[in-house]
């Protein structure tokens, strides 16, 4: 039976850490997101960095948006906030129903973007200069933790992937990125040491597609008539990796409690800018 990476129990001694830290700052950070539709996995997440910010100490202020609301629409706002020097950081909730990602977040003033997704972050997360990195990323580094291995394969988005790849690269570990239609997806799956999915398609990696004692980190999360499912399915996945995150208390919990890191860390970039 793999071991069981608790993401709750970390996640809350990272965010005590945080609240105590924020009490002693004159001034206190803010964080404003902007929701895009009505995804309920989406609600859930904004739900709880909510939350999190308010038991941190930490000001939070939410936009919600139509679906088909246009990209412009979405860009004013995000102009509007990297003015507001209340506002220490932005966050587009993502993903996005049909706006262009990229585009809208290439918006955010960069000391401002919490999310770590910003082209200049990733410059300089690329290049080892002082950035704020991927929140996702970081839970999923802080779960790894000493993972044995130099292989590893995420199932995701090139977006997604890209600060990850940068910090595995960091603990020299090679990986790869694969789509979830890929058809020699198991294949690649049973390769690697440290699997990674964020997709959002609940099951899709089974027992027969993982390596023993891999380690496996589960960031998908669909809402389903039984509760929330990840992409990985865990009972029989348990039985063959060395480690794995659990759906919901894994990868979650690590995510809102690094974002408020990063709220921290561009508190005080933009006190030094």
């Amino acid at each position: 039976m793999a071991m069981i990476l608790d993401g709750r129990t970390l996640a809350q001694n990272i965010r005590e850490k945080i609240k105590a830290r924020v009490s002693t700052l004159a001034t206190k950070p803010g964080l404003a997101v902007l929701l895009v539709g009505s995804d309920p996995a989406s609600h859930t997440y904004v739900a709880l960095k909510k939350k999190a910010c308010e038991e941190a100490g930490i000001r939070f202020e939410q936009h919600l948006y139509f679906a088909n609301e246009s990209e412009e629409t979405l860009i004013k706002k995000i102009h509007e906030l990297n003015a507001r020097e209340d506002v220490t950081g932005i966050l587009v909730q993502l993903p996005l129903p049909t706006q262009d990602a990229d585009r809208v977040i290439a918006e955010i003033d960069s000391l401002k973007d919490v999310d770590g997704f910003h082209p200049a972050n990733l410059q300089n997360l690329e290049a080892g200069k002082p950035s704020i990195a991927s929140a996702v990323a970081l839970g999923i580094m802080k779960l790894i933790g000493e993972a044995k291995g130099s292989q590893a394969l995420i199932v995701s988005s090139p977006l997604f992937a890209r600060p990850l790849q940068i910090l595995l690269r960091e603990r020299k570990i090679f990986s790869t990125v694969v789509q979830s239609h890929d058809p020699h997806l198991a294949e690649k799956t049973r390769a690697a040491d440290i699997l990674i999915t964020a997709v959002g398609q609940p099951v899709l990696i089974t027992g027969d597609m993982v390596k023993p004692g891999a380690t496996v980190i589960d960031v998908g999360t669909t809402r389903t008539e039984v509760g929330l499912k990840g992409d990985v399915d865990f009972d029989s996945v348990s039985q063959i990796a060395g480690a794995i995150t659990p759906v919901p208390g894994g990868v979650g919990p690590m995510t809102v409690a690094m974002l408020l890191v990063n709220i921290l860390k561009a508190y005080d970039l933009q006190r030094r800018h």
